[in-house]
């Protein structure tokens, strides 16, 4: 007899959390347009909704919305940015890994950007990081086409590395390669704002609009919590 209440207690429960869910959606895409995601948030009460790569807070009906982060008051993490750095696209990355890649950076960068080009140089420097660049080609149809032959580089990582370091041109792109995951990095760089090169993202959260040096990059890295 308990066991069939118990049963029947969080069938209501259930219910009634996918009831307020359908709400939530149903009154958040009425203002923003399409959900990407939608989950309970941290905070009691609340709802995380993903729209156009934006995280947005509505309550359980619906009838409010917030836009902002999220900070978790005991750790002082920044929920909201970390939730957004850890639902990058990393497959559409160029990828470099040196000495064990614990410490996660993310960047956008245009390969005619000087400033992304003395970024690079540095980044040759860190020791035991991970780095994830989106090509973003914003300076014009010269940055499009060193993108596009980077992107096609049989080691996109060494084309982009050569280029921005040593000034090495790649081999200009086949016809047939497909550019379609450069065109959705380009495209993730306009659902961010992204508006100059080179963005930085760190796993901790913090994101910085411009170019910073090595030792500030450590610095960063220092103060992330499990680095």
């Amino acid at each position: 007899m308990k066991l069939s209440l118990l049963a029947a207690t969080l069938a209501c429960v259930s219910l009634a959390a996918l009831a307020d869910e359908a709400e939530v959606k149903k009154a958040v895409e009425a203002k923003l347009g399409k959900i990407e995601k939608i989950v309970k948030a941290p905070m009691p009460g609340i709802w995380e909704v993903t729209v156009d790569g934006q995280i947005f807070y509505a309550d359980d009906k619906g009838s409010y919305l917030i836009f902002g982060n999220l900070l978790d008051m005991k750790t002082g993490k920044n929920l909201t940015a970390e939730r957004q750095f850890n639902a990058l696209p990393l497959e559409l990355a160029v990828k470099q890994v040196r000495g064990s890649g614990k410490n996660v950076m993310v960047t956008f960068e245009d390969p005619n950007c000087g400033y992304c080009k003395r970024l690079a140089k540095d980044i040759l420097t860190l020791k035991d990081v991970t780095v994830y660049t989106f090509l973003l080609p914003v300076l014009g149809d010269d940055s499009f086409e060193k993108s596009k032959a980077i992107w096609c580089s049989p080691d996109k990582a060494k084309a982009w590395v050569d280029w921005m370091t040593a000034g090495k041109t790649p081999p200009a792109a086949p016809a047939k390669c497909d550019i379609s995951g450069l065109n959705k990095s380009a495209q993730l760089g306009g659902k961010l704002r992204i508006n100059g090169t080179p963005a930085i993202f760190f796993s901790g959260g913090e994101r910085i609009g411009g170019y910073i040096p090595a030792a500030e990059i450590e610095k960063r890295f220092a103060a992330t919590p499990g680095s």
